[in-house]
C-alpha cells in the first residue's frame, strides 16, 4: 500500500494545518471548511492529517468503534459489558463520495427482514465508520442539501438517527469533519457554511520558488513513498505527540471571562449573525490555547481562533462574495486586541509545553525541520480538486413537455399557481443605488459605465417546469418544479421494482389483508411514491441592444435578472446566461452553479447596438443540446428577457423549431403607451407562458 504524503512534507499553508490541527485536538469546534481552487493540496493535507491522530481502543468486532471503557448503551451491536475484549487500531480516515446515498451515509435497514422475519437488521453507513476519526468530504458544496444537513446534525450532536417506518436505530457518530471545495464549482448555501466551525482558503502559489520547491517534492514523493514519508516520520510523530497532549490539557483550559466579553464585543462589532460564531470562538480559543501548552486563554488565542472562525460569518446576502470582509476584522481585532491586558487576562503558561503555532519545527509545527523550505501551497502543482498523491477527484417518451408555469396571466401561455407571495417592490418601483454590506448606499457601475442594479433584488413569482420528473431515475434535488423521488409527499403506492427504499406501511398490510394472511410477505411489500421538487438548468437570455439600452430601462432589467438568479440560487439550480447586441450573441456564463459568477457578469454587462434575437435563440438551443448530452437528468427551463424586436440577422421564428419542447418563459420588457406585442408573439411560438416585467414581483399577488 502506497505511504499517504506526510502531514510535515507539505510546506506552507499554515492557517489550514493550524485549523485542521485545533480541531484534531477539540472535535467539539466543529470541523473545518477549505476553499479553494483545483490543484491546492487540499485532499492531501487532510488525508495527511488522519496519519497524526492517536490510536484508539475499540470493542473487538463493534462495526461502530465503541470504546471499551466507555461504550455507547444504544449500540446496534451492543449492549458491551465490562470485560469485552477490545481491540486497537489507527483512527479511521472515511471519504464520502459525491454521489453517495442517503442509506449509504446513515445506514440502512433491511425492511424485507424486519416485517417478513421480525428482527431488525441494520447495515451501517459511512457516519458510523468515521466515529472516532476523520470524515471527508471532498466537493462538499456538490453534494445534496439534504445530505450536508445529515452530516451537520450528526457532527454536533455526536450521534446518527436513523428514523424509517416505525423503526428507530441511533448510534454515536463523532468524527472530525472535513469539507473541501472549488468556488469555481459554486458556492454552498451559507446556512451551511455557517455550521462549519472553521473556514479557510487556500490559493496556489504566484511566484516562481515556491511552485518550484512543490514540483520538487511532489516528484520525490513518486519516486520513492515510502523512502520519501521515512524523512518525516519525526516530525509527524512530534505532531502526533502534541495532538495528543494537547488533548489532555484541553478539559483544564479555563476561559476568563474578561476573554469572553472580548469575544463578544468582536462579534458584535463584525456583526455576525446569531450565537453559534461566539460559541465556535470561545472553543477555538480554548483549543488554541492547549495546542500551545497553556491552561489560561490568551488575547493572541482569541486572535488565530477569530482569524478563522469569523469571516465566513458576515456575509449579508446569498449573492455577495465570500471573505471580502477580512480587512474589517483585522481592524476590529486590532481595536479589542492591542490594549492593556486585564489582569485576570494575563495568560501566563503553567506547563513547560510547547509555545509557538504549528510553523516552528518539528516541536511546534510541521513546517521545520531538514524540509524547510519556501512558503507554498501544498505538495504538487496540479491534480483534479486536491493537489496531492490521491486526488480526488430528461425524461424521455410521452408529448413534449409542457412549457414552464409562471402563475401570471397572458394572452399567450397557461396560467398556474403563483408561489410564494411577498416581497419588494415591483422593478419599476425599484430605483438605482447598491447597498453596501454595512446598509449604505452609493452608485454601482460595471466596467462599462452602466448603472449596474437598483437598490435590492426583490422576491420573484416562482417560474417552474409543469409535469413531474422522475427523480428516481436520479435527476437532481431542489426547489423548483415537480418531481417524483425519495423525498416529498406520499401520492400512492406501488409494488417495488428493485431494492425497497420507503415503505407504505397502511398499503402493505392491506395487500396481506387481503390474501387472509396474518403476516406479511415479500410480495405483500408496496413502496411509496412521493413527490417532491427538483432543481432544474435556468438559461437567461438578456436582450441587451440598443431596443433595451435606456439608462434607466436597462437597470430595471438587470434587477429583474439579479432578481432570478437570486430565485435560482435559493432554488439549487444551475444557470448560465447569453447576451445578443449587434450582430452576434455571447454566451457570458457557461452553464454554471456559481451563481456569484453570473452576478459579475451581469454587472458588467455592455448595451447598445442592432438587436440578433434568433442569435440569441440560436445559441440557446446549441447551449441547452450540449447540457443535454452532458447531463440528460437535469431539466432546462428558458428564460428570455427581451422586448420582443429584431432588427439584426434573419426572423427569430426560423429558429424556433430548434428549442421545440424546452419549457421556457419570455419576460416581456417592453414599455410605453404604444406596444406591438412581438414578445408575446416569441411566447406563444416558443409554447412558452409571457410575463410582463412589472408582473414578475410577488408584489400584490
Amino acid at each position: 500500500m502506497t505511504s499517504p504524503y506526510p502531514f510535515s512534507a507539505v510546506v506552507g499553508l499554515p492557517d489550514l494545518r493550524l485549523a485542521l490541527l485545533l480541531t484534531a485536538v477539540s472535535p467539539a469546534i466543529g470541523g473545518v471548511l477549505v476553499r479553494g481552487e483545483k490543484g491546492t493540496a487540499k485532499s492531501t493535507v487532510v488525508r495527511g492529517l488522519a496519519a497524526l491522530l492517536p490510536e484508539v481502543d475499540v470493542v473487538a468486532g463493534c462495526r461502530f468503534a465503541c470504546d471499551p471503557l466507555a461504550a455507547d448503551p444504544s449500540c446496534p451491536d451492543g449492549p458491551h459489558t465490562a470485560g469485552t475484549p477490545a481491540a486497537r487500531r489507527r483512527s479511521a480516515l472515511v471519504e464520502l463520495p459525491v454521489g453517495a446515498t442517503e442509506d449509504r451515509v446513515v445506514g440502512t435497514l433491511d425492511l424485507q427482514r424486519a416485517l417478513g422475519e421480525g428482527v431488525k437488521a441494520y447495515e451501517p453507513g459511512l457516519l458510523a465508520a468515521a466515529h472516532r476519526g476523520v470524515l471527508y468530504v471532498d466537493e462538499v458544496n456538490l453534494l445534496p442539501d439534504h445530505l450536508v444537513d445529515l452530516l451537520l446534525d450528526a457532527a454536533a450532536m455526536g450521534r446518527a438517527h436513523v428514523e424509517r417506518d416505525g423503526v428507530s436505530v441511533k448510534h454515536a457518530a463523532r468524527f472530525l469533519l472535513v469539507g473541501t471545495m472549488n468556488p469555481e464549482e459554486g458556492e454552498p448555501r451559507p446556512q451551511l457554511v455557517d455550521r462549519f466551525g472553521l473556514v479557510v482558503g487556500v490559493a496556489a502559489p504566484a511566484t516562481v520558488e515556491p511552485r518550484a520547491e512543490v514540483v520538487r517534492r511532489r516528484l520525490q514523493y513518486e519516486n520513492d513513498p515510502a523512502g520519501f514519508a521515512a524523512r518525516y516520520v519525526e516530525q509527524d510523530a512530534a505532531l502526533a505527540g502534541r495532538i495528543a497532549a494537547a488533548r489532555q490539557i484541553l478539559p483544564r483550559v479555563t476561559l476568563p471571562d474578561a476573554q469572553l466579553d472580548r469575544i463578544a464585543r468582536i462579534c458584535i462589532a463584525y456583526r455576525v449573525d446569531g450565537l453559534r460564531a461566539d460559541i465556535v470562538v470561545a472553543r477555538t480559543a480554548v483549543a488554541v490555547a492547549a495546542w500551545h501548552g497553556r491552561t489560561v486563554v490568551t488575547k493572541d488565542d482569541l486572535r488565530d481562533a477569530a482569524r478563522l472562525a469569523l469571516p465566513h460569518r458576515r456575509r449579508r446576502d446569498p449573492l455577495d462574495p465570500p471573505g471580502a470582509d477580512q480587512e474589517r476584522l483585522e481592524e476590529i481585532l486590532d481595536q479589542e486586541l492591542n490594549g492593556p491586558d486585564d489582569a485576570s487576562d494575563d495568560g501566563g503558561s503553567d506547563t513547560d509545553g510547547p509555545d509557538d503555532g504549528p510553523d516552528d519545527g518539528p516541536d511546534d509545527g510541521p513546517d521545520d525541520g531538514p524540509d524547510d523550505g519556501p512558503d507554498t501551497d501544498g505538495p504538487d502543482g496540479g491534480g483534479p480538486d486536491s493537489g496531492g498523491p490521491d486526488g480526488g477527484g430528461p425524461d424521455g417518451g410521452g408529448p413534449p413537455p409542457p412549457s414552464a408555469s409562471t402563475g401570471s396571466s397572458d394572452n399567450s401561455g397557461s396560467s398556474g399557481p403563483v408561489d410564494d407571495p411577498g416581497g419588494r417592490p415591483t422593478p419599476e418601483q425599484t430605483m438605482v443605488n447598491t447597498s453596501d454590506v454595512d446598509g449604505g448606499t452609493g452608485p454601482a457601475t460595471g466596467p462599462a459605465g452602466d448603472l449596474a442594479f437598483a437598490q435590492a433584488p426583490y422576491k420573484t413569482r416562482l417560474l417552474k417546469i409543469g409535469g413531474r420528473a422522475n427523480r428516481q431515475q436520479g435527476s437532481h434535488a431542489g426547489r423548483r418544479s415537480p418531481a417524483h423521488g425519495r423525498h416529498g409527499r406520499v401520492v400512492r403506492s406501488r409494488q417495488p421494482s428493485g431494492k425497497l427504499v420507503s415503505l407504505h406501511l397502511p398499503d402493505t398490510v392491506r395487500a396481506a389483508a387481503l390474501r387472509g394472511s396474518r403476516r406479511v410477505h415479500a410480495r405483500d411489500l408496496r413502496e411509496a411514491v412521493k413527490v417532491g421538487r427538483e432543481a432544474n438548468l435556468v438559461l437567461f437570455v438578456v436582450d441587451a441592444s440598443g431596443s433595451m439600452a435606456a439608462r434607466q430601462r436597462m437597470t430595471v432589467v438587470k434587477t429583474a435578472v439579479l432578481s432570478l438568479l437570486r430565485d435560482a440560487y435559493q432554488r439549487r439550480d444551475k444557470v448560465g446566461m447569453i447576451t445578443f447586441r449587434g450582430a452576434e450573441a455571447t454566451t457570458v456564463l457557461e452553464p454554471t452553479a456559481s451563481h456569484e459568477v453570473g452576478v459579475l457578469r451581469l454587472a458588467e454587462l455592455r448595451t447598445g447596438g442592432r438587436t440578433p434575437l434568433a442569435a440569441g435563440l440560436r445559441q440557446a438551443a446549441r447551449t441547452l443540446h450540449g447540457e443535454k448530452r452532458r447531463d440528460a437528468r437535469r431539466r432546462p427551463l428558458l428564460v428570455v428577457v427581451t422586448d420582443g424586436r429584431a432588427t439584426s440577422g434573419p426572423d427569430p421564428m426560423t429558429v424556433v423549431p430548434a428549442l421545440a419542447g424546452i419549457p421556457a418563459v419570455v419576460v416581456d420588457c417592453e414599455s410605453g403607451p404604444v406596444r406591438l406585442g412581438l414578445a408575446g408573439r416569441l411566447a406563444r411560438a416558443l409554447s412558452a407562458d409571457c410575463l410582463p416585467l412589472s408582473a414578475l414581483s410577488t408584489v400584490g399577488s
